[in-house]
């Protein structure tokens, strides 16, 4: 029986709440993330194992994995 299809990640980034820290990008084991200026923007959302880290270490609450 073949395994079923996975899931993609779903990354919602609230920019107005992103205060540009880093913290989420350099939490992620994967390197999904990265910096767009200020804010933090996703660059490889099919890398994403959806571990949650950069939404557990974000002290802003600006970013979520669903």
């Amino acid at each position: 029986m073949a395994e079923p299809a996975k899931k993609p990640a779903n990354i919602v980034i609230n920019e107005s709440l992103c205060k540009g820290c880093s913290i989420c990008v350099d939490f992620c084991p994967t390197n999904v993330l990265a910096m767009n200026g200020s804010v933090v923007a996703v660059k490889n959302l099919e890398a994403c194992t959806k571990c949650q880290l950069c939404d557990l270490r974000c002290p802003d609450f600006a970013i979520q994995v669903f």
